[in-house]
């Protein structure tokens, strides 16, 4: 067997650490994914080693968050700077599911196909107790969806992806994405109009400044420690190995765990298939068992052996190819803006790797912040904006964490009381199905800014996604609706027939001449002159359109408000409320 790459333990704050890569050496291929080592570049510097202007905005960390962000903010056309410490994507699978609601992300953001083409989807899986399967769960996924509910992809393949996207922005407009690999923040300070940033990298130090820092470096953040904040919340005493192999096995694309198995009696085993036979194990250490040792390559070795052998599976060749621990943790930042640094990802807050509600929520984080941020940047709307960001991606926080808490106490049970209750549930599971639902993992989803400051009233409909909801996904006579929602705000026309109402032409005309982003979409039955060619009943019915209705969703696809009438009036005030704009709308 390959010895795998053996790296230091992490706390409940940080998540899984990658091993810090050779200097010299590239990390080893992993199936079909070869790494690169991108080249340190210093710009041209005036006298004292500081470069000349300032950047809209810098972003700390070019992991998958980092990258969402400059991305996003790039649809709106502001350019940034990502300050990235390494020279290649990252090691090691780590985040390795994406969620559907990411997907629509990765989507707006141009490498939705990339995702789909490498990732393996999924719908459900297995738990077991001892050899005993006593729970099958499936994810919500029907046909009106265009995406699964889950696929996996390896993160680097994800940096990848998201990399290759930002080589062609910037192919098509030079410089928008600045990543400069092999740089170091060192020190920062703030003041009313920026950001004073010091960086090294392996060609010396110099200072450059930004309109705005966004903080996307990890559960190690620099930035949060340079401004003496700390992540608080609930940090678990287990601790997970992470093991991913290579082995060719035919198993389907799905979740298994396995409770108190005989063969790692007193712990959990989970285990997932990857692309490129890859596949991923996370196993409980017990009280009393030494990390360091367990990541011992004999100790790896020895374990995966066994644990192959008890399902079928160890006359398979395989080989280790990537080691870490993990501790379980529900942290997070008190505000995630903090005058010009904002937060994003592991650096505002960690969550428990069960329900996969990291990486997805780091996502969500980009996506919420990239047009705020972007607009705020341009000058049309008010650094206000920024705090809502803070307010509705914290509340997000306390959905997930609740959710990821329960999953977590089932899986790494914090006392003796908690361990006798799951005892208990196991035990039972088996024949009482109604007791096996306190194993599902609850997968992450998409969360609605329930209190969200940017959300106007509007009309009590029948059906459909309530201000601060994601519009969901419906199927169209041709397409889906995603497919009509752009990154920008978008007004969604819904016209069942003839009588439904039509919008103030005057109001629209206004939104359409001022400087947010705005699109108009509808969706109408046959025979209604001037739209789309779109019809179905049931989205009609969904959305509680059956007498027409209208939606303003916000550019990451959440609802700012919704009508069956649109008054006079009403489209610019939700706009202004939506984007806390400095100016009218129409200026």
């Amino acid at each position: 067997m390959t010895n795998p790459t053996v790296v230091v333990a992490a706390d409940a704050a940080s998540g899984p650490v990658p091993p810090t890569p050779s200097a010299t050496e590239l990390p080893p291929s992993v199936g079909a994914f070869d790494y690169t080592r991108y080249k340190v570049w210093t710009p041209p510097l005036e006298q004292g080693g500081i470069e000349p202007g300032r950047h809209p905005v810098v972003i700390a960390g070019g992991g998958p968050v980092g990258m969402a962000l400059a991305l996003g903010l790039a649809n709106h056309g502001v350019r940034c700077v990502i300050l990235e410490a390494d020279d290649t994507v990252c090691v090691g699978s780590r985040a390795a599911c994406i969620s559907r609601r990411s997907l629509e992300v990765m989507e707006r953001l141009g490498v939705r196909q990339a995702f789909m083409a490498k990732g393996l989807p999924w719908t459900g899986g297995r738990s077991y107790y001892k050899t005993a399967e006593v729970f099958r769960f499936e994810m919500p996924h029907d046909a009106q969806q265009k995406l699964p509910p889950m696929i996996n992809l390896e993160q680097y393949y994800a940096e990848h992806y998201l990399l290759e996207e930002i080589f062609r922005r910037n192919e098509a407009t030079p410089g928008l994405i600045d990543i400069r690999w092999g740089t170091e923040l060192t020190g920062l300070a703030q003041d009313d109009d920026g950001v004073t940033l010091d960086v090294r990298n392996a060609e010396g130090s110099y200072r450059l400044q930004g309109q705005w820092l966004a903080a996307c470096d990890g559960g190690q953040s620099f930035v949060r420690k340079a401004l003496g904040l700390s992540l608080e919340g609930t940090g678990y005493e287990g601790r997970y190995v992470i093991i991913d192999i290579e082995l060719h096995s035919d198993h389907p694309t799905e979740r298994r765990a396995w409770f108190d198995p005989p063969w790692n009696p007193g712990s959990t085993v989970l285990m997932h298939r990857q692309p490129d036979d890859i596949w991923r194990i996370d196993y409980q250490l017990r009280a009393g068992q030494s990390t360091e040792e367990a990541l011992q390559p004999a100790a790896v070795a020895e374990f995966v052996q066994r644990h192959l052998d008890a399902i079928g599976e160890g006359h398979l060749p395989w080989k280790t190819v990537w080691t870490s621990v993990y501790r379980a943790g529900a942290m997070t930042l008190e505000r995630y803006r903090h005058d010009r640094v904002v937060f994003a990802g592991n650096a505002a807050h960690a969550m428990p790797i069960f329900g996969v509600r990291g990486l997805n929520s780091g996502f969500d984080d980009a996506d919420n912040l990239a047009w705020k941020l972007a607009l705020v940047a341009r000058g049309v709307s008010d650094a206000a904006l920024l705090d809502s960001y803070s307010e509705e991606r914290i509340a997000a926080f306390h959905v997930n964490a609740e959710n990821a808490m329960r999953s977590t106490e089932f899986m790494s049970p914090p006392s003796r009381g908690f361990d006798l209750l799951r005892e208990a549930a196991l035990s039972l599971s088996e024949a009482h199905r109604g007791i096996a639902q306190l194993i599902n993992p609850r997968q992450t989803q998409a969360v609605r800014y329930a209190e969200s400051p940017l959300s106007s009233e509007g009309d009590a409909l029948p059906a459909g996604p309530l201000p601060g909801e994601v519009m969901p996904e419906q199927q169209l006579e041709h397409g889906h609706l995603t497919d009509l929602i752009a990154p920008v705000f978008t007004l969604l026309v819904l016209q069942p027939n003839a009588s439904a109402a039509q919008l103030p032409e005057d109001d629209v005309a206004q939104a359409q001449q001022g400087a947010l982003p705005f699109a108009i979409r509808t969706i109408a039955a046959p025979g209604i002159d001037g739209a789309d060619a779109h019809a179905n009943l049931a989205v009609f019915e969904a959305l509680g359109a059956s007498d027409g209705a209208v939606y303003l969703l916000r550019p990451d696809g959440h609802v700012a408000a919704r009508w069956h009438r649109m008054p006079h009036g009403a489209l610019q005030g939700a706009l202004v409320r939506a984007a806390v704009s400095l100016e009218p709308v129409a200026s």
